[in-house]
């Protein structure tokens, strides 16, 4: 199915919300490795996209 590997993938790599809260909370402790600070900016630009996406009819302001 074409689809199959970019879902395995998002499942895969990207985090939830209380994930990437707790990747933050750890960054006041601790330099977060170079995958940690990729999986942080790709959930931000994620969120970015949903919240201003104009077919999602602003759905996502809350999440």
């Amino acid at each position: 199915m074409p689809g199959t590997t970019l879902v395995y993938y998002q499942e895969k790599i990207m985090k939830t919300c209380k994930d990437i809260s707790c990747l933050l909370s750890d960054s006041m402790d601790r330099p977060l490795t170079w995958r940690e600070r990729w999986a942080v900016q790709v959930h931000f630009l994620r969120k970015a996209a949903d919240r201003y996406d104009p077919n999602e009819n602003n759905k996502n302001l809350l999440s």
